[in-house]
């Protein structure tokens, strides 16, 4: 009895230590509704988002390599661009291995506030932006995104029974 085939989430022979802008997308599992609520296109974080929110802007000081460029906290999922610069140190880390301890270190977080039941979902998206024409329009998404939540398909109420 084998392992299951799974589609592969990372891109084929790339380097994920590789100095760049990387477009990043993690969603809670089963996409339920933990960071706040978006009201007529405006994002209002509850005290849970607030804490994505702090650890993901404390990430540059766990990884000195890497900065968060832009980042929007949806109520169950999160988007933000993160910038690889590992020709700062020695120690080379990898684009999982941040997004892995902020799993991790958010998941802890939210169980210490009583969120028992929270969870990430398995691994996460990840897009290599390749040139500034898609770092444009990756930031224009990524701040329209609460804009347009109530026509997005990750909304609950969208889906169809």
């Amino acid at each position: 009895m084998g392992y299951p085939n799974r589609k592969r989430n990372r891109l084929k022979n790339y380097n994920y230590k590789n100095d760049g802008y990387y477009f990043i997308t993690i969603c809670v599992n089963d996409r339920k509704e933990y960071f706040g609520n978006v009201n007529s296109g405006k994002l209002e974080l509850n005290e849970y988002g607030k804490i994505i929110e702090k650890y993901l802007l404390s990430l540059p000081e766990k990884f000195t390599v890497c900065n968060i460029d832009y980042y929007v906290i949806m109520p169950n999922h999160i988007h933000f661009i993160l910038v690889l610069d590992n020709s700062k140190t020695e120690k080379k880390f990898s684009v999982s291995d941040i997004v892995r301890f902020f799993k991790s270190i958010t998941t802890i977080e939210l169980h210490k506030e009583g969120v028992e039941n929270f969870k990430w979902q398995r691994s996460y998206y990840d897009r290599i932006i390749r040139d500034e024409k898609e770092l444009y329009l990756i930031r224009r998404y990524i701040e329209q995104n609460p804009l347009s939540w109530e026509l997005e398909r990750d909304n609950p109420d969208n889906l169809k029974i």
